[in-house]
């Protein structure tokens, strides 16, 4: 185990699955397990259903009267788009335009707004929003009070039905439920970091190992296995999916990073406002493309890519498609390079032929 390392109540139930584990936003989390590991995991995600903890990312919550026009503030999302069981991706910037993260906000009421941002970054998130909230609001960490559970694939609604959990509302939506004993509460989302059809759970800290064991016990005869964090990469770099600290960061604008549509121009205020309308006039310096590796080469982040011997951008993640069979990556590429473009990767010395596409890699169906 990582030192000093914070673990996921499911920590003990990974540990005696084998699972190979490794620091993640400074938790100790699985990356893969044994019996055929990331690929056979993605694989089987994207054909049955998958499993994954991952309860690291972070929790907060922002309740009292006046909530919801707070947190609209703050955001780069509009959250006047949606209404009460409804969840929203959005980006918190600061005064450049760069992204401090980016995380999901569900609207529980008018007056409770729930945060899920990724775990290295949530107390940042939570002073940001407290140093701005009037009295009457109250910002709180809530990292260790609740655990997260995503079960993805296009066999995750007879997983959860097997367990009496709801299915079948709508892409982004969440209901709230019980699991098990009476008082153990859980909201399912129909939400996912991996392009399948799916759900994460939110269970209370100390109910997340019934639930996991239960979730465990009702996929096996659909095929389905624990996935760990290798394969939840594979998964959203298929999808395009960006990944905070390598294709957003301070450095990486929406715009640059193509997350404008999680961006409520039309609002009067948000963390970075004027920094991003102005580059969006302007337009960014580089952009976001999906490279797609033609013969052998798996491109990794912070790999060059050139045309014709100069430099025009850098890979941002970049890893084999176990779909595809081939290298695929995300890449910053300067404004002079566009669609159907051939580019050339170093990768360690290597020059690996690519084509510019526009992502995902893979057609699959999300929102259905």
């Amino acid at each position: 185990m990582s030192t000093g390392a914070r673990t996921s109540p499911l920590h003990e139930r990974h540990v005696a699955l084998g699972a190979k584990m490794a620091d993640f936003g400074g938790w100790d989390m699985p990356i893969e397990y044994p019996g055929g590991g990331v690929v056979a995991e993605h694989t089987a995600v994207r054909e049955r259903v998958g499993l994954f903890d991952v309860s690291h990312l972070g929790k907060a919550t922002v309740r009292g009267a006046g909530a919801f026009d707070l947190v609209n503030s703050c955001f780069t999302n509009d959250l006047g788009r949606i209404a009460p069981g409804q969840a929203q991706y959005t980006l918190c910037c600061d005064a450049s335009g760069g992204v401090v993260d980016d995380l999901i906000q569900y609207v529980l009421a008018e007056d409770d707004i729930f945060l899920i941002p990724n775990a290295a970054n949530t107390a940042e998130i939570v002073r940001r929003v407290k140093a701005v909230a009037p009295e009457g609001i109250s910002v709180e960490d809530r990292h260790e009070s609740y655990g997260v559970i995503a079960v993805q694939g296009p066999r995750s609604d007879e997983v959860l039905e097997s367990l009496g959990l709801p299915t079948g509302h709508d892409y982004m939506s969440f209901v709230q439920a019980q699991f098990g004993a009476p008082g153990h509460d859980v909201i399912v989302c129909r939400t996912g970091y991996t392009g399948e059809r799916g759900y994460e759970l939110v269970p209370r800290w100390d109910d997340a190992t019934a639930l996991w064991d239960a979730l465990v016990e009702a996929m096996k005869p659909l095929g389905g296995m624990p996935c760990g964090l290798g394969a939840r990469d594979t998964l959203r770099t298929e999808m395009g999916y960006p990944l905070h600290g390598q294709d957003l960061s301070l450095d990486i604008s929406p715009v640059q990073a193509r997350a404008g549509w999680a961006v409520g121009w039309k609002k009067e205020a948000f963390w970075g406002r004027d920094a991003l309308v102005a580059e969006k006039a302007a337009g960014p310096r580089r952009l976001s493309w999906g490279l797609l590796v033609r013969g052998r080469g798996i491109p990794r982040a912070h790999c060059a890519v050139l045309v014709d011997g100069e430099v025009v951008g850098e890979v941002t993640s970049g890893t084999f498609s176990p779909t595809r069979k081939q290298g695929i990556a995300l890449a910053l590429l300067a404004p002079t390079v566009g669609l159907g473009d051939e580019v050339v990767i170093d990768v360690r010395g290597r020059q690996v032929a690519a084509t510019v596409v526009r992502p995902p890699f893979v057609q699959v169906q999300v929102r259905e």
